[in-house]
């Protein structure tokens, strides 16, 4: 039997009550995510759904304490309410601490929403406010051919929350995929990492609850929010891109 991927997921942010309450933070979410991805994937000898993973979490808003590298396979970056490209003390330690683990030689990160961004700034492309407004709710993320290779579809149905973007791809990083707002919608690096813009963990469930509450809060008008609850649970790929993911984890390991 393999011995389980060590992965430690760095909380950029704490989901909304209801939502940490059933999951447990984003480590929780990230965790449902990969189990159930692993159960696709069906090769239990490599990666069992319930005893292959060792998951961690670290809170990086609030504390200042990072796994030590070497005693992880991977690490989760995750989404965020907070701007990535603000130079807040926790912010600027976590890219600096991005740049060590890309420079890592075993370590592989994946990078989502607000992670996908803090890897673009670590890699010194300009990270900002996107002139197109908000992405929300499941939305279509045209693929590259290399996108395509990787993911095995044309295109992918994927839940989005953002309204910040990558800029550009840095230098020697394979392209995933755009969307009519976000021309930067995945990076990929082979042994390093795989990024996207959107949420592949984030359920129905949960991207309803954002949507409710940033409505009732005046963050999306009325017209906006309706349109994205009538998307928010529609079928998307995100277990399709958590196989991939994991497959991504499990490449070279002994």
């Amino acid at each position: 039997m393999a011995p389980p991927l060590r992965i430690a997921v760095l909380e950029c942010d704490t989901p909304l009550d209801n939502i940490n309450a059933k999951y447990e933070g984003y480590g929780g979410v990230f965790k449902e995510l990969f189990r159930e991805s692993a159960k696709r994937l069906g090769h239990p000898e490599k990666l069992d759904p319930d005893t292959g993973f060792e998951i961690s979490r670290w809170d990086i808003v609030d504390g200042d304490k990072y796994p030590n590298l070497d005693e992880v396979d991977a690490l989760v970056l995750t989404g965020s309410k907070h701007n990535s490209f603000e130079d807040q003390p926790w912010i600027l330690r976590l890219v600096e601490y991005t740049k060590k683990a890309i420079g890592h030689p075993r370590v592989r990160i994946l990078g989502i929403c607000f992670g996908h961004q803090i890897v673009g700034r670590a890699l010194g492309v300009k990270v900002g406010r996107s002139d197109a407004g908000w992405e929300i709710a499941v939305c279509d993320m045209d693929l590259t051919e290399q996108g395509k290779k990787l993911f095995g579809k044309d295109k992918l149905h994927i839940q989005q929350m953002h309204q910040d973007i990558v800029y550009e791809y840095p230098a020697n990083v394979t392209p995933l995929g755009s969307s009519p707002r976000c021309a930067v919608q995945g990076m990929y690096l082979p042994g390093k990492f795989i990024t996207v813009q959107g949420h592949p963990e984030f359920t129905g469930y949960i991207v309803t609850e954002i949507i409710s509450t940033r409505s009732k809060l005046g963050i999306f008008s009325k017209e906006v929010s309706e349109d994205a609850l009538d998307r928010a649970v529609v079928e998307h790929d995100g277990l399709a891109i958590g196989t991939v993911f994991l497959n991504f984890l499990l490449e070279d390991r002994e």
